[in-house]
Order: C-alpha cells, then sequence, then structure tokens
C-alpha cells in the first residue's frame, strides 16, 4: 500500500480550505483517508497552516511519501529541513 501525505479540499466554491491528510494514494482526493495531520488555510490573510508535526514525521520514518504542495508547507513550517 503507497501511503501519501496530501491535501484534501474542502470549503465553499471559490473560498477553499485544506486538510492535510494521510492517505492510500489510490484513494480519491476528498475520499477515504487514513488520519488527519493538520490543515491550511490559504484564503485568511495571514494564511493559516497547522501542522502536527510529531504525526508527520512518525507518518515520513513509516515510509508515506509528502506530495509537492506538502512538502513546500512542511518546509514552511521546519518540519522538513
Amino acid at each position: 500500500m503507497a501511503v501519501k501525505i496530501r491535501m484534501k479540499r474542502m470549503g465553499a466554491n471559490k473560498k477553499p480550505f485544506y486538510r492535510i491528510v494521510v492517505a492510500d494514494s489510490r484513494a480519491p482526493r476528498d475520499g477515504r483517508f487514513i488520519e488527519e495531520i493538520g490543515y491550511y488555510n490559504p484564503v485568511s490573510e495571514p494564511k493559516q497552516i497547522k501542522i502536527d508535526q510529531e504525526k508527520a514525521q512518525k507518518w515520513m520514518k513509516n515510509g508515506a511519501k509528502p506530495t509537492e504542495t506538502v512538502r513546500v508547507l512542511f518546509k514552511k513550517n521546519g518540519i522538513l529541513e
């Protein structure tokens, strides 16, 4: 089972809100997920980002690969070097 750390889109039209989740790579983007580890709100000013660093590192040690967008958010929060 290939596990990814990716964003699940929520919110209304033109007002996106994303949850950062750990999911099987074969599951739909907004479908089933294993665990929620944070959220990202690009609409608010300033942008809100909250990520549980312990959970993110635990999943990456277990082999979960973050998507490119999530990798950028991790770097901004200091989870990745």
